[in-house]
């Protein structure tokens, strides 16, 4: 079964009184251990899909069905609960708190959801993405790429079945985007997590198993590497 499943999606938005459909009849099947890349020019609709993907909105009629539930059907709670047990956000402009050292940041989703020792998971994921020893650090102490690399081991720390990367490189020069992507192909083989990243980079787009292309709203092709 996929961990998501987008079946004849439709989204649509008001906007000063006009109806506007960001998605036409949309579908889509992403299994574990898969990464897919989404491209297109800005208001095709990625945005829009990762939005539905991690339940953070909702199709107009359709279904998506995340690890077979659908994400229409649920109570506040229990989306609370499956975004913080399946899924796993990471951002193009990090976000980051300030405030928190590095390894705060990182235990946050744990703390949220009540676990025990959050502060040792927090060390183990930083230390998957080459930042062991940084724990004690600030936000500001860091680049951008390690920044980014805090966000991953963030969005890691939960075990998420299912991650989801909106340009997770576009705050980057190129060659710390190249290691965050491959990072990304790294955590995706080795965790079997499925991976979506929404991206205008047709090299990072290349390195993808699955590339989809959007336009309009609707899935205008779809390559297989």
């Amino acid at each position: 079964m996929p961990i998501l499943s987008l079946q004849n999606v439709i989204k649509d938005y008001s906007s000063d009184g006009q109806l506007i459909r960001a998605l036409h009849g949309l579908s889509l099947d992403v299994s574990r251990g898969e990464f897919v890349t989404l491209v297109g020019r800005s208001g095709c609709g990625k945005s829009t899909l990762l939005n539905l993907a991690g339940a953070m909105d909702f199709p107009t009629s359709g279904q998506v069905l995340l690890d077979g539930v659908p994400t229409s059907s649920l109570k506040d709670a229990e989306l609370t609960h499956l975004r913080r047990a399946k899924v796993g956000f990471i951002f193009q402009s990090f976000q980051l708190l300030n405030t928190l050292t590095v390894s705060e940041n990182v235990e946050l989703p744990l703390l949220l959801a009540g676990q025990p020792d959050a502060r040792g998971a927090a060390r183990e994921r930083l230390a998957w993405v080459g930042l062991d020893g940084f724990g004690n650090r600030y936000p500001h102490q860091l680049s951008g790429g390690q920044m980014q690399r805090v966000g991953i081991a963030r969005a890691l720390v939960h075990g998420p079945s299912l991650l989801l990367a909106d340009e997770p490189t576009g705050n980057l020069d190129t060659a710390t985007g190249n290691v965050i992507l491959e990072l990304l192909r790294r955590l995706t083989r080795e965790q079997n997590t499925a991976t979506i990243m929404a991206t205008h980079s047709a090299e990072a787009a290349a390195l993808a198993d699955v590339v989809v292309r959007l336009q309009d709203g609707k899935i205008k092709e779809m390559l297989r590497h």
